[in-house]
């Protein structure tokens, strides 16, 4: 089909991006370790909340100080260690800690709750698990102390903060630096070193298995798109457990030199621009809503934010209206990001240099070594202006979903990962993502898939069938809904009482807020149910279209 905004082209919706920079063909730990030999006093980290900072010469002393500590508790190579934690100084030790022994990290929504944890310490078999005791209205050492005696691998839970967590640092003198060393020259950048779950169509989150090669060279990459040199300083408010925060952030940092600053554990708008204004940072991540937040503050002019002249924006397309707010603040070389967990995460970005247009009407064009194209269902790859699959190629694209080969199957085909998006590609090599061809909902830059929590909601005993849509929402972009039809003679159901049920069991952003009770779906003629329709008639019903 042919977007209505752009004419078809002779040109094939296939580009390649640059290869004139090496590739790096190193694990993190090697290259975290030459990053801090060049720059050993420049500073590495800044956690603001906790009043802590390092150069890189003291972070590489607690990095492998905490390494050690790991290996002496009995952590191996190719062990999964999880990590449930808000943004912290120790989440990023812990990330260079477990890739310098060669241990998979897996990393934990700090959202989830008991269900959720049970299922990824069982799936991705974890056998060390840190977190801290609690953060906000969530009680994890109590969650993990209700799925302990399920979760069949675990053998060590370090709470941080706590004695445990002094007690595993303790241990670190009974191994040697050279021991440590003997350890990390043993891997190769292709080993597995990170598992992120990403929530699939068919119930259950699928673990994205992704490689030190991986998340080494798209965190390189995207700093490189931002010109990062080893003076950048640059603000992370967005969860480290994503790559946005793991990869984007810090890799992208440690791989230049440059500082990563975590302005607090969670998101606030206030204290991200505080922490920009007192660290004098140099470049700002987030997702819209995140900017939209800080801007739309109503002591926004009180910060002084002169020092930030970039940043990436994901997770959803970018409002022309922010894009301008953020340039008249001065940051005129933001960028747009675009990708998925199962491709480490960026696949396209902007360049700085990009007209406001390409900033806010694309997600910029194909990054350095990696290939992007567009297909129709066939697999042809269709002219550029005309709407299909966006698929990509390359380095970036994962191991495998843990454990579950035949869905890595359905997933990539050839060395082509399926993002399941519909894109569109213009003469320049510039891409627009127009659509989705599953119904992922994308809820404050939170990838959400209906399936999952759609198989929870049968699990209430008064309902008999559910589906569960986006809707049209201004501040997220999109709220969920459940269409839900109940067993004869059950209790009334309102959206308060599917939200008591699902609290404590869901993460927050999964749980609908809006319920419709339906004797029925609308079906097509084959027996599918039509999402869209059920968009389209909620959309109306609560007057969320003009």
């Amino acid at each position: 089909m042919t977007d209505s905004t752009t004419v078809p082209s002779a040109l094939p919706s296939h580009d390649a991006g640059p290869t004139d920079t090496p590739l790096l063909e190193s694990t993190i730990g090697d290259n975290f370790d030459e990053v801090a030999a060049r720059f050993p006093t420049r500073e590495a980290l800044v956690d603001v909340a906790q009043g802590r900072r390092w150069t890189y010469a003291e972070l590489r002393e607690d990095v492998d100080r905490l390494a050690r500590a790991f290996l002496v508790s009995g952590v191996r190579t190719g062990d999964r260690v999880g990590i449930w934690a808000p943004n912290c100084a120790e989440w990023t030790l812990t990330q260079f800690a477990t890739a310098k022994i060669g241990a998979i990290l897996v990393t934990i929504n700090p959202s989830y709750r008991a269900h959720e944890l049970a299922y990824v310490l069982n799936q991705a078999g974890v056998s060390t698990l840190v977190a801290v005791p609690s953060f906000r209205s969530s009680d994890y050492a109590a969650m993990i102390e209700e799925v302990r005696h399920d979760a069949r691998a675990l053998e060590r839970v370090h709470l941080i903060g706590t004695g445990s967590w002094d007690d595993l640092l303790a241990g670190a003198d009974d191994l040697s630096a050279e021991q440590l060393s003997v350890v990390q020259m043993s891997l190769e950048p292709n080993d597995p070193i990170n598992i992120q779950y990403t929530s699939g169509t068919t119930g259950f989150p699928k673990g994205a298995t992704l490689s030190h090669r991986n998340i080494l060279n798209n965190g390189f990459f995207v700093g490189e798109l931002c010109d990062y040199t080893e003076e950048d300083r640059v603000c992370i408010p967005v969860p480290f457990y994503h790559c946005f925060g793991m990869v984007m952030g810090n890799l992208a940092c440690t791989t230049h030199g440059a500082c990563m600053v975590i302005p607090a554990p969670g998101f606030d708008a206030e204290t991200t621009l505080r922490a920009v204004q007192d660290e004098r940072c140099t470049s700002l991540y987030g997702v819209p809503t995140m900017f939209i937040a800080e801007w739309n503050l109503p002591n926004f002019e009180e910060f002084d934010l002169s020092t930030v002249r970039t940043g990436i924006m994901a997770g959803s397309p970018c409002p022309a209206e922010l894009m301008k707010k953020l340039i008249a603040s001065g940051i005129e070389e933001m960028t747009i990001a675009y990708g998925m967990t199962e491709t480490s995460p960026v696949s396209t970005q902007n360049r700085t240099d990009d007209t406001f247009e390409q900033k806010t009407g694309t997600v910029g064009r194909v990054g350095p070594h990696l290939e992007i194209k567009i297909v129709d269902p066939t697999g042809e790859t269709v002219p550029r202006g005309v709407a299909g699959e966006f698929l990509t190629k390359g380095y970036s694209v994962m191991l495998g979903y843990w454990d579950e080969p035949e869905k890595t199957a359905e997933a990539v085909e050839d060395g082509w990962m399926h993002t399941g998006d519909i894109g569109v590609m213009d003469d320049d090599g510039f891409v627009r993502i127009t659509g989705r061809i599953k119904d992922m909902v994308i809820r404050g830059g939170e990838n959400v898939y209906p399936r999952e929590i759609e198989e929870f909601l049968y699990t209430h005993p008064d309902i008999v069938d559910a589906q569960v849509i986006g809707v049209p929402d201004e501040r997220y972009g999109e709220e969920l809904c459940a269409w839900v039809q109940l067993r004869e003679g059950a209790e009334p159901l309102d959206a308060d009482r599917l939200r008591e049920f699902c609290t404590g069991q869901l993460a927050h952003y999964k749980i609908p807020r809006y319920v419709e009770v339906v004797e029925e779906f609308p079906m097509t003629v084959t027996g599918k149910v039509r999402k869209v329709e059920m968009r389209q008639t909620m959309a109306r019903k609560l007057g969320l279209v003009n």
